[in-house]
């Protein structure tokens, strides 16, 4: 004779199956970790930084 299976219980295990594996391709697509957006905020800073640093001020502005 099978095992009982508590049908509720096997519908909520599959239903989290499936959101994982939604979630893990939408990590995919469209996901970055914390660091790598750290990462480019603190590059960009620098960037702006760096070209603020090197411009040029002629004074002829009002």
């Amino acid at each position: 004779m099978g095992d009982l299976v508590n049908l509720r219980t096997a519908r909520k295990r599959a239903k989290r199956r499936q959101a994982e594996r939604a979630a893990a391709s939408n990590r995919l697509a469209h996901g970055r970790t914390k660091a790598e957006r750290i990462l480019e905020l603190s590059r960009r800073d620098k960037a702006r930084k760096n070209l603020d640093q090197h411009r040029i001020e002629t004074g002829d502005e009002p």
